[in-house]
C-alpha cells in the first residue's frame, strides 16, 4: 500500500486496523415513551416493562434467565454481575422500588441493556500517546496507546483504544484485541447541569485497555463521540494526565467535550465552554505556555487559529495563524492532533480540503515561545490518498487525530477514506528539511 507524497521517505507499515462487528459491547438501553403510555395512563413504559416481568410464573423467569446468561457468557464475563448492576440503575430511578426476587431483578436488568457492536461499519481517526507503562520491552523500543473512533449501529461513533510497541528498527509490533469489551460502570456528576451532566466513566474489570469502550451516554452525545485528539499533558505540579477533545455530536447540534484520565481506567468526560468549544477540531498543547493553556482550533471552519486560556474548560478568541495557501488545502485547513514539542518548535501536522474534497496531510513548524509564529511549512502534502487508498466510505481522505515522535522518527497512524487505520513513518530531520 502506497501512497502518493512529496520527495519525503515516508515509510508505510505492514498494519491495517479493520472494523470487526464481532466486538460487542453492553450499553445500557432505555425504552422510550409513547404518546399514550401502553398499558396505563399512569405509568411509564419502562414501568410497564418491569411489571411484566414481576407477572412471569417463577418457571418461566428461570427459563428465560438462563437463556439470556448463555447467549452473553460467551460474549462477555461476569453477565450475571453486569445485569444486577443495571437493575440497581433503573430501580427506584425509572422504575418503582420494590421488593424483587434476585432472579427478577437480573431479568428487568437484561431488558435495560443491549448489545452494541461498536465497530461494526469503521475503525479510523487515530490518535496515538506514549504509553505510561515501558516496563519489560527492549531496549530503545516505545509502547504506545492508539486511539481510534468505532463507528457502530446508526453511524454512531465511540472512542475505543489499541496498543503496541514501536521497535528501534522501525517496525511496529500491535498488540491484539481482546475479543471482549467491558460495561463500563457510569456516574453522571454533580458538577454539571441536571440536564447536561459531566460523566464518569470507570473501567475497573477491563483485563487491558482494547476492553474499553467509551461509547455516547448524555443527550448532547446521543449521535457520537468522534475523533479525540489524545495528548499527554505535563502540569505545572509535575503529575501528568492524559486529555482529549473530541466532538459530541447530539443530531443536531455539534460541541467540543474534554475526555481526561491519569491511568487508563477512569475517564471524566466534561463539556467545553466558550465560544470557540461549537467548533470542531480543537487539540490542546502538552504543556501551558506562559503560564496559559494553549489551543488549536478552527474557529472559521477555513483556517488554524491558536486560543489562549487560564481555565482548561473555557476557550474564548483567538488569533489566526495559518491560511490557506496551496491548491491542496484551499477549501480548508485544521489540525491533525495536538502540536509535538521538538527542539526546534512545534511540529504540527495539518490537514488540507482541495478539489473534489481530498483530504491530504501535511505539516509546519511553530515557534517554541510564540507559537502565533508560523516558522516554516510544507508546500506539498506529507501524504495524500493515493489509488489504493482512495476508497471506502468516504472517498479520498486521509486523516488523522494525532502523532508522536520518538527519537527523531514521526510516528503517524492515519485513517483511510473513514474506513480503516493504517501507520507511517517518517524521519523528523527530512520533514524539516522539506518545509519552506
Amino acid at each position: 500500500m502506497e501512497a502518493i507524497v512529496s520527495s519525503l521517505p515516508v515509510i508505510h507499515l505492514p498494519i491495517q486496523l479493520r472494523a470487526d462487528p464481532s466486538r460487542v459491547v453492553i450499553r445500557p438501553f432505555v425504552p422510550a415513551d409513547e404518546p399514550q403510555p401502553p398499558c396505563s395512563t399512569e405509568k411509564s413504559r419502562a414501568q410497564c416493562l418491569a411489571d411484566r416481568v414481576l407477572a412471569l410464573s417463577e418457571r418461566d423467569l428461570r427459563s428465560e434467565l438462563a437463556r439470556v446468561i448463555v447467549s452473553l457468557s460467551d460474549r462477555h464475563r461476569d453477565i450475571e454481575e453486569v445485569l444486577l448492576r443495571r437493575y440497581h440503575e433503573v430501580n427506584g430511578q425509572m422504575i418503582a422500588a420494590q421488593p424483587v426476587s434476585n432472579m427478577q431483578a437480573h431479568l428487568i436488568g437484561a431488558y435495560f441493556c443491549e448489545e452494541y457492536s461498536f465497530e461494526a461499519a469503521a475503525l479510523f481517526n487515530p490518535s496515538i500517546v506514549v504509553h505510561p507503562d515501558q516496563t519489560n520491552i527492549a531496549e530503545g523500543a516505545l509502547r504506545f496507546i492508539l486511539s481510534l473512533r468505532g463507528v457502530g449501529e446508526g453511524h454512531v461513533s465511540s472512542i475505543t483504544f489499541r496498543t503496541g510497541i514501536f521497535m528501534s528498527q522501525g517496525t511496529i509490533v500491535m498488540d491484539a484485541a481482546s475479543a471482549q469489551a467491558i460495561s463500563p460502570r457510569i456516574e453522571l456528576l454533580a458538577e454539571g447541569n441536571p440536564d447536561d451532566p459531566s460523566v464518569r466513566v470507570s473501567c475497573e474489570d477491563s483485563r487491558n485497555i482494547s476492553e474499553i469502550v467509551i461509547f455516547p451516554i448524555t443527550f448532547r452525545q446521543r449521535h457520537g463521540i468522534e475523533d479525540l485528539r489524545l495528548v499527554r499533558f505535563d502540569d505545572d505540579d509535575g503529575k501528568p494526565f492524559y486529555v482529549g477533545t473530541y466532538t459530541a455530536f447530539s443530531g443536531e447540534d455539534i460541541r467540543e467535550e474534554l475526555l481526561r484520565t491519569t491511568d487508563f481506567v477512569t475517564f471524566e468526560l466534561n463539556a467545553l465552554r466558550g465560544p470557540a468549544a461549537v467548533n470542531k477540531g480543537m487539540a490542546l498543547f502538552p504543556r501551558k505556555i506562559a503560564g496559559k493553556y494553549v489551543m488549536l482550533g478552527r474557529l472559521d471552519h477555513e483556517n488554524i487559529w491558536l486560543l489562549k486560556s487560564n481555565d482548561l474548560y473555557n476557550w474564548d478568541k483567538g488569533v489566526k495563524i495559518l491560511s490557506p495557501r496551496s491548491v491542496w488545502e484551499f477549501i480548508q485547513l485544521g489540525n491533525c492532533g495536538s502540536p509535538i514539542e521538538i527542539d526546534e518548535g512545534w511540529l504540527v501536522l495539518t490537514h488540507g480540503v482541495g478539489p473534489v474534497r481530498n483530504y491530504c496531510i501535511g505539516a509546519c513548524l511553530l515557534d517554541k515561545a510564540d507559537p502565533t509564529k508560523l516558522i516554516r511549512r510544507l508546500a506539498a502534502p506529507l501524504l495524500r490518498p493515493s489509488l489504493s487508498e482512495r476508497d471506502g466510505y468516504v472517498p479520498n481522505v486521509i486523516y488523522s487525530c494525532g502523532a508522536i515522535v520518538s527519537g527523531r522518527t514521526l510516528i503517524l497512524p492515519y485513517a483511510v477514506a473513514d474506513s480503516f487505520t493504517t501507520i507511517a513513518t517518517v524521519s523528523v530531520d527530512a520533514l524539516l528539511a522539506a518545509m519552506t
